[in-house]
């Protein structure tokens, strides 16, 4: 409890000091939500013309798929908020032998890694997300409860974390090949499908993004339960076990990567 404790307060230590040094760049932050905003309007323009042309998508309606793409951009915006500092180990921390200052500290190295930046830009996905989502509610008729309302609750924040061990387990490959960047921007891009219903895809890309990189627990199965309340069992229920587990694999490659890791850099 103690060292929970200590963490928590190292990280609102952090977390200060990030907002202080953010506040002297306010046209960056402010750019870069303007940026986010433009970017998802244009994809939404992009949907409204698919459905001008259809009156539904492989059996959902414009109003479903708008909820599905609002719903997936709250977990991926809160990864993006709290842990994006992972891209910079794969990108140049360690090939610039940057890296090893976190070896010299006295805290967890990934643990530093993660808290240590703050993306305030990721806002703009929250605020798309949940605009999107109330846009939607009065026309996708939910029925909710309780139950139903705590099992998203519980839903969101494990989602996020299989963003966050994806990025983990590709960004500690950087540890033997000193730059991994691009292996995460390829796993990455991969949630681009999990935006939109996994029904209409094939088969193949079903199960790679259910089962192999499951990027589709993110969104489509939480925002499944969310719309028709079938199978918490599976759709929420596998959307904790799964993230556990990719949290897991990601913290075992993170720690044999420190294990292998030479400093770099000239």
């Amino acid at each position: 409890m103690k060292q929970i404790k200590r963490l928590l307060r190292m990280h609102r230590i952090f977390v200060v000091q990030e907002l202080k040094r953010m506040m002297e760049y306010k046209g960056d932050f402010i750019v870069g939500i303007i940026g986010f905003l433009l970017g998802q309007f244009f994809n939404m323009l992009f949907i409204w013309i698919i459905f001008s042309q259809i009156p539904n998508l492989a059996g959902w309606t414009l109003e479903q798929v708008v909820f599905i793409y609002g719903f997936s951009l709250i977990p991926k915006g809160l990864d993006h908020l709290l842990f994006d500092n992972l891209w910079a180990v794969g990108h140049w921390l360690v090939r610039k032998g940057d890296f090893d200052r976190y070896l010299t500290r006295p805290i967890n190295t990934l643990f530093h890694v993660m808290v240590e930046k703050l993306q305030i830009d990721a806002l703009g996905e929250l605020i798309m997300g949940i605009a999107l989502i109330c846009i939607t509610l009065p026309s996708v008729a939910i029925e909710w409860s309780f139950v139903k309302i705590l099992l998203i609750i519980i839903a969101i924040p494990f989602a996020t974390l299989i963003y966050t061990g994806i990025k983990t387990a590709t960004a500690a490959i950087a540890f033997w090949t000193k730059r991994s960047g691009n292996i995460t921007y390829m796993f990455y891009m991969v949630n681009d499908f999990a935006k939109y219903p996994v029904t209409i895809y094939n088969n193949t890309v079903r199960n790679i993004i259910t089962y192999i990189i499951p990027f589709a627990f993110t969104a489509y199965y939480p925002a499944l339960y969310i719309l028709t309340g079938e199978n918490p069992f599976f759709n929420i229920g596998m959307t904790v076990i799964i993230s556990i587990i990719v949290m897991t694999i990601g913290v075992i490659v993170w720690n044999k990567g420190i294990k292998a890791y030479e400093s770099a850099g000239s």
